[in-house]
């Protein structure tokens, strides 16, 4: 089963191709935010890399966000696209899952945090279970200030994970018992991608309808913020 797993919620474009879960090209774009130049590359990269066509997927899957506002309509929409064209189904997968199950053999609250800019982050919690992890509340975005006095008034042993730990840093570092996953847990996993991609595709646990597919914003985008001050 071929996967053509996409993540652009942050500021890095990821692209990996997975073969029965299993990845076996990926590449990454790290830096700027020029995803509608950099996804195509990526694609071609990873196709050319492994000799895969694309009219051999069986899907493709996308990271939904929560991210930043253009990075994700890029992957979105040309996942459901893609989709469309070579009439396979699109995998939609949160993004903040994608930063916490590689975690998933930790022995405390996993913790996805990404940076929303604003000085805000999307975060989300996570709780290990047999095969993966299972998320124990909502998506959300908050000022990281916030988000540390929650998890101070859990009172649990905490794992952080994503790029807004370490931008965020200070404003985290109240949360004592709590310890960063470190830069390689920085950025949603097409890894991770893959493997939930599969796994859902073998239980059918999807909607494979192209259209029924959107980006997880969770607030507006600064246009629309710019407008309703104007207004």
């Amino acid at each position: 089963m071929l996967i053509l797993a996409i993540d652009t919620a942050t500021a890095q474009v990821s692209v990996a191709m997975g073969d029965a879960g299993t990845v076996v090209g990926e590449t990454r774009f790290v830096g700027g935010r020029r995803h509608a130049e950099q996804l195509a590359p990526a694609i071609a990269g990873v196709c050319e890399g492994t000799g895969v066509e694309l009219s051999q997927l069986a899907a493709v899957a996308v990271g939904i966000g929560p991210g930043l506002f253009t990075g994700l309509r890029v992957g979105v929409t040309t996942a459901k696209v893609m989709a469309q064209a070579l009439r396979v189904p699109v995998v939609p997968v949160p993004s903040l899952d994608l930063v916490a199950y590689p975690l998933r053999h930790a022995h405390r609250l996993v913790v996805a945090v990404l940076d929303a800019r604003r000085g805000e982050v999307f975060h989300a919690a996570y709780r290990t279970v047999p095969g993966g992890v299972q998320r124990v509340t909502d998506y959300a975005v908050a000022a990281p200030e916030e988000l540390a006095a929650d998890l101070v008034a859990r009172g649990e042993d905490v794992l952080l994970a994503g790029d807004g730990v370490a931008r965020h840093a200070d404003a985290l570092r109240a949360v004592d018992r709590a310890e960063d996953a470190g830069p390689a847990f920085a950025m949603p996993s097409v890894a991770a991608l893959v493997e939930l991609a599969t796994g859902r595709m073998e239980r059918e646990e999807f909607d494979a309808t192209p259209a029924s597919v959107e980006p997880m914003y969770l607030r507006a985008s600064d246009a629309e913020l710019s407008w309703n001050v104007a207004s």
